[in-house]
């Protein structure tokens, strides 16, 4: 029998991102008696956002119109908008004239995501909505049915050795009439219903960039708030992989900064916490950033895979809800807003259906709604976007993603649809390649891995089992080192793993857990698919402050 005490909700929301809380406060207007709760893993709200951000309002302006009140990002609307093709020592300027109308970032904001959730989380909290951080769901749960009844929440206090330490204190179970899954790019519930149910099985594989970013102080006189630049090219056009930069000067003179790099590379030398830092090298970037200082640093996996990639939305007592379901525009590189209306319609769905006494069943109205909203046109207007990008390379792939862009936004629909292969199917044999010869890190400009993650404020409780889970514990040193050169040790941005005792003949993978920034790459891209990423201790990982 369980040991484990249960709390019967209306509805419980997995995450409190922009999505979850989009949903939570939509419930309430709905009907202010619904009882919501939020689950949320991080040690507070925020604490394991991250993103650019360049923010398009239009989900806000709907959900909340007088959010410019005192919604802290108001404070920086996009003022001028850049994009530039790098070379090794150069750089040429797109002509805006050239890119279609979607590309444009008038009227948008650029500031941390982080604060905004925080910011919805208080407007939620004031609503009568429960949001718990620190705790993280680690279980569905399932009635007699099959449906979804709830979650429940991590175990704390459990030894490495999976003993009971003192404080133990064993999860709590969450019964809900409907539950949405709102964990962001690769949840890993997520993960687990999208096998249960099915859900994937008429849609292509969902296929991931890897974002890497930083916060810098910067001298007064090269801050321009408002200013945006993204860039493509170099340092990745010289390794055989795409992606591109981010550079947004937001307020308090700071800029964020950050590289993408897409994983579905076939190089195994990659690195791409190794070509971000090459990249700030750049002559046009390190221009804005020199003599100021770095004060954070993070990273986070994305959805890339586009409309192609979203899976059904509904099951019987639950649906995914923004990046869990990735609907990023990966040419705009946007996907709060996307994130934010879909929670608004699986809300306006499940209120619909608990008015009328149903409960527990399919919300089949969501996903008909939101295949028929603003969020389809736009996904579908950009479908082909990144496939023929990663296909025909930086500059054909862009010219071919740009015509067909043009054309879609003409309402000329070009009869086919790009399919994607997984990231962790794209890896090539080591063989094939030759090691890339990374310059090291000037502790000015470029920093190693280790002091980049105490920028991130990550902690995790040590005496607790690892969450990086091995399916077989003898794959990383019998087919990962000597196929594909241990990969793990490069694709990883925050030090995690490690292979020792190389130069003695005897390559054994070390799991650093303690240093995991939870962005969920070695999840997507082992190549043997043997990693497994799931829940910490409540709290554990990433203390984000303003990114």
């Amino acid at each position: 029998m369980s040991e484990r005490e249960s709390m019967p909700v209306d509805v419980v929301i997995v995450g409190a991102g922009p999505a979850g809380l989009a949903a939570a406060i939509r419930l309430k207007q709905i009907d202010e008696a619904l009882e919501v709760v939020v689950l949320e893993k991080g040690s507070e709200v925020g604490a394991h956002i991250l993103s650019g951000a360049v923010v398009d309002p239009c989900a806000l302006d709907e959900l909340l119109p007088d959010w410019r009140e005192t919604c802290p990002l108001a404070e920086v609307p996009v003022t001028e908008n850049h994009h530039w093709v790098l070379t090794r020592g150069g750089r040429r300027e797109m002509p805006h004239a050239l890119m279609p109308p979607l590309m444009s970032n008038a009227g948008n904001y650029t500031g941390s995501l982080g604060n905004l959730c925080r910011w919805l989380a208080e407007r939620a909290e004031e609503m009568g909505v429960q949001v718990f951080p620190g705790f993280p769901a680690s279980e569905v749960l399932f009635d007699e049915s099959g449906a979804v009844m709830g979650v429940a929440t991590q175990d704390m206090g459990v030894a490495a050795d999976g003993s009971h330490k003192p404080d133990y204190q064993p999860g709590m179970e969450l019964h809900a009439k409907y539950t949405l899954f709102a964990e962001g790019a690769r949840g890993h519930l997520t993960k687990r219903m999208k096998a249960h149910f099915a859900l994937d099985a008429e849609c292509q594989p969902q296929i991931y960039g890897l974002g890497i970013k930083e916060l810098w102080d910067i001298p007064a006189e090269r801050h321009q708030p408002g200013r945006v630049i993204h860039t493509q090219g170099w340092p990745l056009s010289e390794s055989d992989t795409w992606g591109g930069g981010f550079l947004y000067h937001q307020a308090n003179g700071q800029v964020a900064l950050g590289f993408v790099t897409a994983l579905d590379y076939a190089n195994p030398y990659v690195s791409p916490y190794q070509e971000f830092q090459r990249w700030k090298h750049h002559p046009a970037i390190r221009a804005v950033i020199e003599g100021g200082k770095r004060v954070a640093y993070g990273a986070r996996a994305i959805n890339e895979g586009g409309w192609q990639s979203v899976p059904k939305l509904a099951f019987p007592g639950g649906a995914l809800v923004g990046c869990a379901a990735g609907f990023v525009n990966v040419p705009r590189i946007k996907g709060t807003h996307t994130a934010m209306k879909s929670g608004m319609l699986a809300a306006d769905a499940i209120g619909a259906a608990i008015a009328s006494g149903r409960e527990k069943d399919e919300l089949s109205e969501y996903d008909g709604a939101l295949r028929s909203s603003w969020i389809a046109s736009e996904l579908q207007t950009v479908k082909n976007a990144q496939p023929l990008v990663a296909k025909f390379g930086g500059t054909i792939g862009t010219l071919l993603a740009g015509a067909d862009m043009w054309l879609r936004t003409l309402k000329i629909r070009l009869p086919f649809t790009m399919k994607h292969h997984t990231d962790a199917e794209e890896t090539a044999r080591a063989d094939l390649y030759k090691p890339i010869d990374y310059p090291k890190p000037d502790g000015t400009i470029s920093f190693d891995r280790l002091s980049s993650v105490f920028l991130s404020g990550t902690n995790h409780e040590e005496d607790q089992p690892c969450h990086l889970l091995l399916k077989d514990p003898t794959v990383p040193e019998r087919i990962n080192w000597p196929l594909y050169a241990g990969p793990e040790a490069r694709y990883c941005p925050a030090g995690v793993y490690e292979f020792t005792g190389v130069e003695e003949g005897e390559p054994r993978l070390v799991i650093n857990a303690q240093n995991c920034v939870h962005c969920k790459t070695c999840d997507i891209k082992d190549p043997t698919q043997n990693i497994e990423w799931v829940t910490p201790e409540g709290g554990g990982g990433p203390n984000y402050p303003n990114m």
